[in-house]
């Protein structure tokens, strides 16, 4: 089934088509199947393309994918990235991923990616079906799967706890660009998805930050802000105890609302070590 209404970006709609096209005409494809921002109506000019090739499982290990996605446009870049996906770089400087993928236990993994991933309307994502197989897979991703409260925000809780006490380690053991990196890309992260989670607004699960400015209120946005710091010690420090302050509210939130666990001893000591320094 192809989408009835365009994107907010024609050139990632015509890529999509000709990805289409091309796909049919390969014999060596048993399925293709988008995901991203595409299928979930976000996409902009800005916007990448991504996408499993599920290969015939008798030509999974000669397939050239850089050869194929270069019928798609030119290629000014193509390599295997750090998690095995072939990222590439079209001349008009969009970005593609692509998961090149026996057709056989492939497919048969998709019904697992409940919770991970949600494809709004499977029918559009679904780019090539020769077999049925992936269409009904798909079909399984189609009702959103928001994590469950009370269990999600005790781990977060906890992982906030921890990752912080180590960041108030490494901050009094003078590492600042260390200490800097698991404020922002560690602690960060975490921090949002329980902001998300007790806001209701858990769409963008897996990428937290994206869509904060539209996701969540002022309030909020205003304290991941106060958390941000350039690379320098008194800064990071100060970064640092806003985060941890706003862990702990965040925390004692969820607490009283599902009546997670809250190690109130810890918090202090840990809020006592931020404070060395």
């Amino acid at each position: 089934m192809q989408r009835s209404t365009a994107s907010h970006s024609p050139a990632l709609d015509r890529r999509i088509a000709r990805l289409r096209e091309l796909a049919e005409a390969e014999p060596r494809l048993e399925g293709v199947l988008l995901y991203g921002s595409w299928t979930l109506g976000e996409a902009d000019a800005h916007s990448d393309i991504e996408a499993y090739l599920y290969i015939r499982d008798a030509h999974a290990e000669d397939f050239d994918g850089r050869e194929f996605l270069g019928r798609l446009a030119p290629l000014k870049l193509a390599y295997t990235n750090m998690y095995g996906i072939l990222a590439v770089v079209f001349d008009d400087l969009m970005r593609g991923e692509f998961h090149l993928v026996a057709a056989g236990p492939g497919i048969e993994e998709v019904p697992a990616w409940r919770g991970m991933v949600h494809l709004p309307d499977p029918g559009a994502a679904v780019l090539l079906d020769r077999s049925g197989r992936l269409t009904a897979a798909a079909a399984r991703l189609a009702d959103p799967c928001p994590p469950e409260p009370g269990p999600t925000a005790q781990q977060l809780a906890d992982e906030l706890a921890n990752w912080t006490l180590m960041l108030a380690h490494v901050l009094n053991r003078g590492e600042t660009a260390r200490a800097h990196a698991l404020l922002h890309t560690v602690v960060a992260p975490q921090q949002l998805q329980l902001c998300r989670l007790l806001r209701g607004s858990t769409t963008h699960w897996l990428t937290p930050s994206r869509a904060l400015e539209q996701d969540l209120p002022a309030v909020d946005r205003d304290r991941y802000t106060a958390t941000t710091a350039p690379a320098v010690l008194p800064a990071v420090r100060t970064a640092a105890r806003r985060s941890w302050q706003w862990s702990r509210e965040l925390a004692g939130e969820a607490a009283a609302r599902w009546d997670t666990r809250l190690p109130a001893v810890l918090h202090e000591e840990i809020g006592a070590l931020l404070d060395r320094g």
